[in-house]
Order: C-alpha cells, then structure tokens, then sequence
C-alpha cells in the first residue's frame, strides 16, 4: 500500500493506493516546512487527518512546496514518521511531482503555477535544471500572489479605473489599512494576496484586469520558460489553479513565443496517482 502527498502553499491532496488501484482521498492544509516545524505538522496532520494516523504504508511518497533542500526534507520525514508507520518515506520537491503528473516518463517542460511559480526543464526520468522561483518577492510571476499584489498595487495607487476600483470594494469590505496590516504584520502574506486572484477571474471581462494577467504571464515565460533551451522543441506543460484558469491566455502567449502548450492540469493527482501505478517497480 502507497500513500502519496502533494503538497502546495494552501492544501495538501493525499491519495491512498492499494493493490495498484487509486483509494481513498484526503485533504489538509498545506505543509510547508519553510513555515512548520516537526511539531506543527504533526500536530496539524493529527488534527485534519485523523484517519490516516497510525496507518501503515510500504511507502510514504511526499512532494511539496518548500522540499527543495535535505534539511527541510528531513524535517517532513520526521514528521511523517511519527504520525504513520511506512517502510520508505520519500520526500521531493513539488515540481518533481507536477513533472512526473504532466510529462509521464517523456522529456517536457514542467510548469506549476499556482498560489506561486516554478518551472523545469524534465528528461524523462528526473529534473535536469530549474530557473530558482524566488518566491513572491522576487519571483513567483504569474502566480497568484504576484497578482493579488499587482492587483492591490494597482487599486491602492489609483492605477486603474475607477470601476475596477468600485468593484473591488463592494467585492471586499476590507480598508487599505488593514491590507497592509495583512501584507507586512500577519502570517502568511502569500496566502492573502493570492486570495484576491479571484477577483481576477471573476471580473476578467475588464481588460486592465487582463492586462495585469498578461503581463504576468508574459513575465513568467521571458524569465523562466526561456531560459531552457529545450522549451523550444518540446511541449510546455501546466498545472495549477491560475494556469488552469486562464489557460487562454497563457496558450495565446506561449504561440507569440514560438512555444508549443502541452498539458492543463488543475491539479496533479490523477496522473501523478498514474505514474506511480506504471512506474510502481522502478522506483
């Protein structure tokens, strides 16, 4: 029996398989081990996962934001092997995930875009070379905490019409005072920001709201998607919540750079789950 996690900054999927067949589903919040401690996680896991507690695994597998180094993969491990009992854990970054979901065992590019950013450039087998990401400071483009920061960026300044600006305070009863207090004061600022993606997508019909897609977009692809001269001869592959959702728009901006849209996933799991069925003893 398998258990497999995939991990983000807002939730955690997790997927049970059992004699090659897909299992149960549940869901937690997101572990972060650049946020969470041993402790917390534990308990966090004790807490929304009651179930799955004391389970017991041949192998744990664990992909998630934040799992990009040995230290903090050791600290998921430990906490994993206190709250089941599994003969493996093993624990990688998100993006092997999402290139594993989307690229199979064939060479692509690797894209996530969710609450942030990441992309690879995938042989196959394993990741080759990653652009670092950087976070929602310095890189994240496209993701939805660089639009929510676009986005309030541009309400708090007065950089949009004052529509977009009506609508945005109706939509939300909440004071420039207190989106900065949320911003620099309060845990989880990527959370916040990324929170205001939606109305985004709820009001796309406005072009200032495009542009500010576009333009993030188009940010993402110059300063990621590029830099790996494989992107362009194999397909660019997406999973994530804001790729899904403005698929449009990315497909439009991949073709004005000569690169070819491969797979749209809104979440990886399903292929993720397939993967491991198909690759099950080579792993």
């Amino acid at each position: 029996m398998i258990l497999i996690a995939d991990s983000g900054s807002t939730k955690t999927e997790w997927k049970v398989i059992e004699d090659g067949v897909p299992g149960d589903t549940y869901l937690s919040s997101g572990i972060n081990p650049y946020f969470l401690g041993v402790e917390k996680i534990v308990n966090l896991l004790k807490t929304e996962i009651p179930l799955l507690e004391n389970r017991e695994f041949n192998s744990v597998w664990f992909y998630g934001s934040g799992c990009n180094t040995e230290v903090k993969k050791d600290v998921i491990r430990d906490a994993l092997s206190r709250f089941v009992r599994a003969g493996k854990i093993f624990v990688e970054s998100d993006l092997l995930g999402a290139a594993r979901a989307l690229c199979q065992n064939e060479p692509g590019i690797a894209c996530i875009i969710g609450t942030g950013s990441n992309s690879c450039y995938y042989d196959g087998k394993e990741i080759v070379s990653n652009v670092a990401p950087l976070g929602y400071i310095l890189g994240d483009e496209g993701g939805a905490a660089v639009l929510g920061r676009k986005l309030l960026s541009a309400v708090l300044k007065k950089q949009v019409s004052q529509e977009v600006i009506d609508r945005f305070f109706k939509t939300y009863e909440i004071t420039p005072a207190q989106i900065l207090e949320n911003v620099y004061s309060m845990p989880f600022p990527n959370r916040f920001l990324g929170g205001f993606a939606s109305f985004i997508s709820s009001n796309i019909d406005m072009p200032e709201l495009q542009e500010i897609v576009r333009t993030s977009f188009d940010e993402f692809i110059k300063r990621n998607i590029l830099q790996y001269p494989q992107s362009k001869e194999l397909p660019v592959h997406f999973t994530g919540s804001i790729a899904w959702n403005f698929k449009i728009f990315l497909e439009e901006l991949l073709v004005k750079n000569s690169l070819k849209p491969g797979k749209f996933l809104l979440h990886p799991m399903p292929e993720l789950v397939k993967f491991h069925i198909k690759n099950i003893d080579k792993l």
